[in-house]
């Protein structure tokens, strides 16, 4: 069977889509191609992918049907810098043994996202 080799981009709505693809690009460091610059090529590492029930209120607004993952070296530092920018971010900040730890915050437009700091390979 052939498999798909991992995910090629993420595609969404956005009422101003040059604003918040440079908002993405000022703040978490993902180029979004948009104004000619080299699309983001991610570091290896694990993806999940996993279909949610339709009634969680995990993404946050009840209207929102996806919500994007990424993994950050330091959670603590990415908040942070965040905060800094003004960025609407959660004050929790999960710790999940075995896997790793999570915060979360809203784009502009107010799309939910979540950070992970993958818990570290414990060879």
């Amino acid at each position: 069977m052939g498999r798909v080799l991992g995910i090629g981009g993420a595609f969404f709505r956005a009422r101003d889509p040059r604003a918040l693809a440079r908002w993405y690009a000022d703040n978490l460091g993902i180029d979004s191609g948009l104004e000619g610059g080299t699309v983001w090529c991610q570091a290896e590492g694990p993806t999940v992918f996993a279909p949610f029930p339709a009634d969680t209120e995990y993404f946050g607004e009840s209207g929102q049907t996806w919500m994007l993952n990424f993994r950050v070296a330091n959670l603590d530092a990415m908040l942070a810098q965040l905060r800094k920018a003004g960025a609407a971010i959660d004050e929790r900040v999960q710790d999940q043994a075995g896997v790793g730890r999570f915060g979360w915050g809203s784009d502009p437009e107010g799309n939910r996202f979540e950070l992970w700091e993958p818990v570290a390979d414990q060879d």
